[in-house]
């Protein structure tokens, strides 16, 4: 870390840590109150939200940015909403803060609770998505931690532009702006001046490519809450509905093929192979490329021949992966191998056989007879959410406000002491 980017993370640290405590102090209702100003400011500047949206679009194309990149990059109207519409579900969650999660009595007198606390100062290093900034914003404030961001340099003026609107929400509060800061440089070594102040920040949560995932968990000298790729897999039981098949893996795949909940990969059972022509069909018609292994290949001239990559591949694009399996026991086995732990599940109407798959998978999300595009934070029901993690400690899945709290033991006694 050089000595300039080690002064201005002091800088931001201390600032975060004051207002972490201020935080605390406000509670809930002004930590509410911000978010529900900051909703209503994204939306009286959406004009400028857009405007500089379009230079961050202008600069991606000219960067060279597949178009789902750039989907993930833009901004409209209706986005823009969802985005206000997002702090507002936030503010009106229960707060996850002073919760008794756990209380109980000891022989001689002493009462232990276990309570939930914020975790501190959150550091968010995420590429791409505009909307991180007030999701992570968002979530962080209502569960009492301040945040530090730092965004990818494609949306830069995006960014600034959401968070200008989150500052007014909390100075007209009476919060300290300090609570929700970004990093003032697209520096890529302010990256690792961030990885390594494990004095200011208390946990570190990447969101981008795995590039950066690898890079944060190689190099963080700070507790990492990681949100890895997400290679979705579908598989079609033998007992599927067809036309419920068909139209849960077209959403899957096309509703918006950038996002990390799309699907990458179906497994279409062998004794379903009745399907795949209107598959195809869809999938194409809706711009879908697909890649099969041979036996798939021979049945259809439209579908291009897959090698071990592309099972392996979270395309981000329109792009799928097809591939037959005999059985839900080889389809499990296919995404033990290639699967991320992300999201994957099964289309099928036989209720023992969705159980036994859905036992069998470990992967944070398990879906049946539903889209992988429903892995989201907002679709849980928890406003938005800060990522999906892929890991096994703290937090699994979406990650709202509640997993963005750990715990205090308090023990209360009257005069006890130890023999």
């Amino acid at each position: 870390m050089n000595q300039d980017h080690s002064a201005l993370l002091a800088k931001l640290g201390a600032g975060a840590r004051r207002a972490a405590r201020s935080l605390m102090d406000a509670g809930d209702a002004r930590r509410s109150q911000a978010l529900m100003i900051a909703g209503e400011r994204v939306r009286q500047r959406a004009d400028e939200i857009l405007a500089a949206n379009a230079l961050d679009l202008e600069a991606g194309a000219d960067q060279g940015l597949s178009a789902a990149l750039l989907d993930r990059l833009r901004l409209d109207a209706t986005r823009l909403e969802a985005v206000a519409a997002g702090l507002e579900s936030i503010a009106g969650l229960d707060s996850p803060v002073g919760r008794v999660l756990a209380d109980w009595t000891r022989p001689n007198g002493l009462r232990i609770q276990r309570v939930s606390v914020p975790i501190g100062v959150i550091g968010v290093i995420f590429e791409s998505r505009p909307n991180v900034t007030a999701d992570a914003a968002g979530l962080c404030l209502k569960s009492g931690n301040a945040v530090i961001l730092r965004g990818g340099s494609e949306a830069v003026h995006s960014n600034r532009a959401l968070h200008d609107a989150l500052s007014e929400g909390l100075v007209r509060s009476g919060l300290p702006s300090s609570a929700v800061q970004l990093m003032p440089t697209q520096d890529r070594a302010a990256v690792g001046a961030m990885l390594g102040a494990h004095e200011w920040l208390d946990m570190v949560v990447p969101r981008g490519g795995k590039g950066l995932v690898a890079r944060v968990q190689a190099d963080a000298r700070v507790p990492v809450l990681a949100h890895l790729d997400g290679n979705n897999h579908l598989y079609v039981h033998a007992a599927a509905d067809a036309d419920m098949a068909v139209d849960v893996v077209l959403n899957a795949k096309m509703r918006r093929p950038g996002i990390c909940g799309a699907l990458e990969t179906l497994l279409l059972d062998r004794q379903r192979l009745d399907l795949l022509p209107k598959l195809v069909d869809r999938l194409t018609e809706s711009g879908c490329q697909l890649r099969a292994d041979p036996d798939l290949c021979a049945l259809d001239e439209r579908l291009r021949p897959a090698d071990e990559t592309d099972w392996a591949t979270e395309y981000l694009d329109a792009v799928l992966a097809v591939h037959v399996v005999d059985s839900a026991d080889e389809a499990l086995a296919h995404i033990a191998r290639y699967g991320s732990g992300h999201t994957d599940g099964i289309i099928t109407e036989d209720d023992d056989a969705a159980e036994h798959f859905l036992s069998g998978l470990d992967s944070a999300i398990a879906v049946r007879n539903a889209s992988t595009q429903f892995a989201d934070g907002g679709e849980f029901g928890f406003g938005a959410e800060i990522g999906i993690a892929t890991g096994r400690l703290h937090a699994r899945g979406p990650v709202g406000v509640e997993q963005l709290t750990t715990f205090q033991y308090r023990v209360i006694g009257n005069g006890q002491t130890r023999p």
